[in-house]
């Protein structure tokens, strides 16, 4: 088994996002995640655009595969900040982490999401505290 499927096998337990949402684990490697997300309309809030807890759900698994796969030991979210900068146009929302400290106790990731456009659709700050 590869990296990629020993972290979709890990990552399945959480079931809300991989199995409720429908995000995808594409890529893992040392401090770092790439997913994806085929948008359906069970992504819409009440004005038909993708539901903000969508976008954070993303970010946050993306977050958890870029922290906890093959870690010594676990991390949790202790802090996020969302930046929702434009609506997705696209159908297939990507996510990117970018590990940007990583300290005794304390890592500070920064998540990108876009669409397939090409287009920024959130940049979300997460610091983890390392349990």
């Amino acid at each position: 088994m590869n990296d990629l499927e020993e972290a979709r096998a890990y990552f399945a337990n959480d079931r809300y996002a991989t199995e409720a949402t429908g995000i995808v684990i594409e890529e893992v490697g040392e401090h770092y995640a790439r997913c994806s997300l085929k948008l359906d309309e069970r992504h819409l809030n009440a004005v038909g655009h993708v539901m903000g807890g969508v976008v954070y759900t993303m970010a946050d698994l993306t977050f958890a595969v870029s922290t906890n796969f093959r870690a010594e030991r676990p991390t949790v979210t202790n802090v996020a900040q969302v930046s929702y900068l434009n609506p997705p146009e696209g159908d297939t929302l990507y996510s990117e982490s970018r590990l940007i400290k990583d300290g005794r106790r304390i890592c500070f990731y920064e998540i990108s999401i876009r669409d397939n456009t090409g287009k920024d659709i959130a940049v979300i700050s997460m610091n983890g505290y390392h349990i």
